[in-house]
């Protein structure tokens, strides 16, 4: 019997623009220093007891912590959204609101904040079908998304749970090459309650006329009542094409969007081999009413019934109605509120978590189980977010978490401060990370986010307590994302392969 393999090693980004500091702290900490110097140079005691406490003051706002944010960034998030809600861009308004084209006199479609400059284009996917494309012109990427199974880690050996996460590794680090146009893979799963759509239209189409009345009443009481016990879990995987690293083939293929749309189609065409080896199933790649589908669920949580039950019935061979998915201009929410710890649309609410600290400890492979565990009153969604990065890249990046905690450890043995353990294993994971890369190995930026949504406001702190709690069984640090709570959820409840803003690099 073979013991368990274990994971660890999480290096988390240093983003201070001075070691842990901001700007706004390394100020603060410079202001105090001069509070501290003045009295000195004027030798008062009165002095001392004007600027001390001062310099007290400047030092607790630098380097105090409230939920994981320091003073500074309690106060530009508290400003900023001051700003937004006199201007009222805290307020999302579409529906009959939404601009119409100036051209075609049609609404569009309409998504609030971040997700407002993206639009869904239709490309064919080779295949006789056609694939929906998340076109984002600012940042100037493609993200196709596809539906995908998996078999599962939980029910099977630690063998087979070691080579499904191998395998997983392997995909990835395919991608860690100068030259590849994929920019970020996004995996997305919600555990939501199970609408019992696709069951009623299976028994409705195989139920033989002459069923007996009483056998047909117990079925339908059976199913009823086993609906709202049951969940169901959607997990999609969204693929993102830097049309910047892919623009010779772009150019190859046509140019303009309909060479990104081939470009990103061979893409995926090519990983059906590593995804089938790494146990990914995919189900389908999503059409433009596919996707448009996953945003409108998940904005109006009330309205999966509808559309599960239009899919199943969509299935049926002489369907005359509304084809399943959604209009891409009925995708976003009719109306959405940001606040500074919730998000509301369309009478559901939502809260935002970063993760922002991976387990110190060594884990197994279902680590992450207890965050997806299926509640009746809350839907879950998480998305974990990779970004591939090339060799040289990896190298210099490497290097400079190598040299800053290094030259953290010489300053504090020239002060003559103990190193703490935490502080030691930070700079053995940094050279054993560098040596892995050396060896071949891949190098990823990863993030995760997670969102809970409820329909009663009065749910929504117990559904986050219970969240927080299995986060901690884990080994998470999990974040409420102050302030931000519309960007968290668009990362965190959509399949649309966002997050990871470009690193802030320090000293």
């Amino acid at each position: 019997m073979h013991e368990p393999v274990t994971y660890g090693g999480w290096q988390s980004e240093k983003s201070g623009f001075m070691g842990n500091l901001s700007g706004a702290g390394v100020a603060m900490v410079a202001a105090a220093s001069v509070a501290v110097i003045i009295p000195i140079n004027l030798g008062s005691w009165g002095a001392a007891g004007v600027f001390l406490p001062i310099a007290l003051i400047l030092l607790a706002l630098a380097f105090g912590r409230v939920l994981g944010l320091s003073a500074d960034e309690w106060i530009l998030l508290a400003v900023r959204h001051q700003i937004a809600v006199a201007r009222k861009q805290n307020v999302f308004m579409s529906g009959a609101y939404a601009p119409r084209s100036q051209s075609t006199g049609e609404q569009p479609m309409d998504l609030p904040g971040v997700l407002a400059r993206l639009r869904i284009l239709e490309a064919p996917d080779g295949l006789g079908g056609h694939l929906g494309i998340v076109h984002d012109p600012m940042a100037g990427t493609y993200t196709a998304i596809a539906r995908v199974t998996f078999p599962g880690l939980a029910l099977v050996d630690t063998d087979k749970q070691a080579t499904r996460v191998a395998t997983w590794a392997a995909f990835l680090r395919t991608y860690c090459t100068e030259d590849s146009p994929i920019t970020r893979i996004a995996v997305h799963q919600r555990c939501l309650p199970d609408d019992g759509a696709a069951l009623r239209s299976w028994t409705t189409r195989h139920l033989s006329p002459d069923a007996p009345h009483a056998a047909v009443q117990a079925l339908s009481e059976l199913m009823e009542g086993a609906g709202p016990a049951a969940t169901t879990r959607e997990t999609y995987l969204s693929v993102t094409l830097s049309a910047a690293r892919a623009r010779l083939a772009i150019k190859g293929a046509g140019g303009g969007q309909i060479g990104a749309a081939a470009v990103l189609v061979r893409e995926i065409s090519t990983m059906h081999g590593g995804l089938s080896t790494a146990s990914l199933q995919v189900v389908e790649w999503l059409s433009p009413r596919g996707v448009a589908r996953t945003l409108r669920t998940a904005y109006e949580p009330t309205s999966q019934v509808e559309l599960a039950t239009r899919a199943a019935a969509a299935q049926q061979p002489d369907w005359q109605g509304t084809p399943a998915g959604v209009a891409p201009e009925l995708a976003g929410p009719a109306y959405a509120v940001t606040s500074m710890g919730a998000y509301e649309h369309d009478g559901a609410h939502s809260v935002s978590y970063q993760v922002r600290g991976w387990p110190q400890a060594e884990v197994h492979a279902t680590f992450l189980q207890p965050l997806l565990r299926p509640k009746q009153n809350a839907r879950r969604s998480l998305s974990i977010v990779y970004e591939p990065m090339g060799p040289r890249r990896a190298r210099q990046e490497l290097s400079k978490e190598k040299a800053k905690r290094s030259s953290a450890r010489y300053f504090r043995a020239k002060t003559g401060r103990d190193e703490s353990e935490d502080e030691r294993r930070e700079a053995d994971t940094a050279r054993r990370q560098d040596m892995a890369r050396a060896a071949g190995q891949g190098v990823m930026r990863m993030t995760a986010i997670l969102a809970v949504t409820v329909t009663e406001v009065d749910e929504i702190e117990t559904a986050c307590a219970e969240l927080t709690a299995d986060a901690s069984a884990a080994g998470l640090e999990l974040r409420r994302m102050w302030g931000s709570q519309d960007v968290g959820f668009a990362i965190a409840a959509l399949p649309l392969g966002q997050g990871l803003p470009d690193r802030r690099m320090g000293f």
